[in-house]
């Protein structure tokens, strides 16, 4: 009866599990039926303003890239337990986590510096989505053209062979999984930068754009022949890119 007992290392990792689930589960929530009450259209930006988009870009890259980390996460906490059970040194996978989104917050920090300055030249609506066709459209090409970079391949090598990254990029203690976690948000952030900014195309509170751009990620980084699905967005994007900014001309 007690060997039919879950044991500790299994109920650490349900709980890891757990914690994540609802960690991104109160993202959505927030950005489902908190933000747009919490975003109201601006017209003259103060810091409380400010301060509000820093935390709404911060919730949404919590809900929009933590699920596609899962795979990682969760293959570290397998180590940390195995390591654990043989009495070897280790860290809790949480510290990793921590690292991960700490790169996502300091994304969120300039993001939001960068959308206030987009305000400020008129390319973005109080409603913040493009005012402006040629921004649009050169964000599109941009976003296309990153996306068969030998950068963005790279990085995204990294993110779809967690075992790769975790064996060449392995480091010790509290500081060595914060350092590690950071180090693959900083991967992640390298495929999915520029990504995340065609919310300023799609209007940064459009729910269903940020679910769309959701599940591309996880496409990407996931699935197989994601790295392929990737080449072909990029292509698609420039295609859509161009159409825009040539449409005046053509019609």
């Amino acid at each position: 009866m007690l060997a039919s007992l879950p044991s500790k290392q299994n109920w650490s990792r349900w709980l890891l599990i757990f914690s994540l689930i609802v960690a991104i589960l109160l993202s959505w929530a927030y950005m489902l039926f908190a933000m747009e009450m919490n975003m109201q259209p601006v017209s003259h930006w103060q810091f409380i303003d400010i301060a509000m988009l820093f935390i709404m870009w911060s919730i949404m890259m919590v809900g929009m890239m933590l699920p596609s980390a899962m795979p990682v996460i969760l293959l570290i906490d397998k180590l940390n337990q195995q390591r654990k059970s043989r009495q070897a040194s280790y860290a809790h996978s949480l510290f990793f986590v921590f690292g991960y989104l700490l790169i996502w917050t300091f994304y969120s920090l300039v993001i939001t510096f960068l959308q206030y300055g987009l305000h400020h030249l008129t390319l973005l609506s109080p409603m913040m989505v493009s005012a402006n066709a040629t921004f649009s459209a050169l964000l599109l090409i941009a976003a296309g053209l990153y996306q068969n970079s030998s950068v963005k391949k790279k990085c995204l090598n990294y993110c779809r062979s967690p075992l790769s990254f975790i064996t060449t990029q392995w480091r010790e203690g509290i500081r060595g999984a914060v350092k590690m976690g950071m180090l693959h948000g900083q991967y992640c952030l390298a495929c999915c930068w520029l990504l995340m900014a065609l919310l300023f195309v799609t209007g940064v509170m459009n729910l269903q754009w940020i679910l769309i751009l959701t599940v591309l990620v996880l496409i990407e980084k996931l699935m197989p022949k994601g790295e392929l699905f990737g080449k072909y967005l990029g292509f698609l994007l420039i295609a859509y890119g161009l159409f825009q900014l040539l449409k005046p001309v053509l019609y």
